[in-house]
């Protein structure tokens, strides 16, 4: 759900997977599960020595690049010459665009909050999908859902009005707060539209296909604006490429298998981790943070996603 969020459609999807969770799970499939999550939280890491060379667009438009190649090989393979309707590939298309969005607005906050902040509130994304189902599809939720949703805007509020936890000695909190819940609310809006398509092609024709669209969409962001690629930034390419490989196939790969041995709700539950993966690593690499009033406003959301996601899981 992640912060990297994007590749969540790939939990979602069970077209390559077995339909029941065996009874005995082996040793090595938690140390799968937790290791892609870990992956996965390493992502603001990398993400932060990718910005080394280059500017958010630069980093997410080559992130895709890569991570887009192998699924495109992929999808043909599996999908030989099947074609994607008109109707269906203009939704993949919006879906990209909201891909982009995510990952470039993530990456952005990134210049102007703590790890641990924007990593958090960029995996608020099942709260931001949850309030679609209830707005436009109309489903019921329990009070103990809303009274999740109230505690996660107090906390919210309490990470992003903290002082002494952003780049810049604190001036740009709430910018970098702001622009994270961006990335969570544009991954809300990929995985929305992607779910509408999800019945009728591969998952790894979808992701091949999204990943596509919104590199496409932000090669031709980067000339307008003036982003320049890192040319020969070691540091830079370094992280771009930990993130495609690392982050984005091996850890949301790990994630798929676990499906095979843990159900939807635990897999959902231990995206969790993926913050308390980055804070740790920040803390240790970049020493990096948080004050009081952040630290129990990220308490207070943690648990408020541990409501929704029991409540959008099975």
């Amino acid at each position: 759900m992640a912060i990297d969020a994007p590749p969540v459609p790939l939990i979602a999807h069970a077209d390559t997977l077995p339909v029941s969770i065996p009874a005995s799970i082996p040793a090595k499939s938690y140390a799968m599960l937790f290791g892609a999550q870990l992956a996965i939280g390493a992502a603001a890491i990398f993400a932060r020595y990718a910005l080394h060379g280059t500017g958010p667009v630069g980093v997410a438009t080559l992130r895709l690049s890569i991570a887009a190649l192998p699924m495109l090989y992929l999808s043909r393979r599996i999908s030989k010459n099947r074609t994607i309707a008109h109707p269906d590939e203009i939704v993949l298309a919006a879906a990209g665009l909201a891909l982009a969005l995510h990952f470039v607005t993530w990456i952005a906050s990134l210049q102007y909050t703590s790890v641990a902040v924007s990593t958090l509130l960029v995996c608020t994304t099942p709260l931001w999908t949850t309030i679609y189902d209830i707005v436009f599809l109309k489903q019921r939720k329990s009070i103990g859902f809303w009274l999740a949703l109230a505690a996660s805007a107090v906390g919210t509020v309490l990470v992003s009005t903290a002082s002494g936890d952003a780049i810049n000695n604190g001036e740009h909190a709430t910018l970098g707060a702001g622009l994270a819940l961006v990335g969570a609310v544009a991954m809300a809006g990929y995985l929305i539209s992607v779910r509408t398509v999800t019945d009728r092609y591969p998952t790894v024709m979808i992701v091949g296909r999204t990943y596509s669209w919104a590199a496409v969409v932000l090669l031709a962001m980067m000339p307008i604006l003036h982003e320049p690629f890192p040319m020969a930034d070691p540091i830079s390419w370094g992280g771009i490429i930990a993130m495609a490989l690392i982050s984005q196939l091996l850890g949301h790969t790990g994630i798929n298998a676990a499906l095979r041995w843990f159900s939807s709700t635990t897999v959902a539950l231990t995206t969790l981790l993926e913050p308390v993966f980055a804070a740790v690593l920040a803390a240790a690499i970049f020493k990096e943070s948080l004050p009081l009033q952040s630290l129990v406003g990220c308490v207070v959301i943690m648990i408020s996603l541990v409501f929704v996601l029991r409540s959008k899981t099975v």
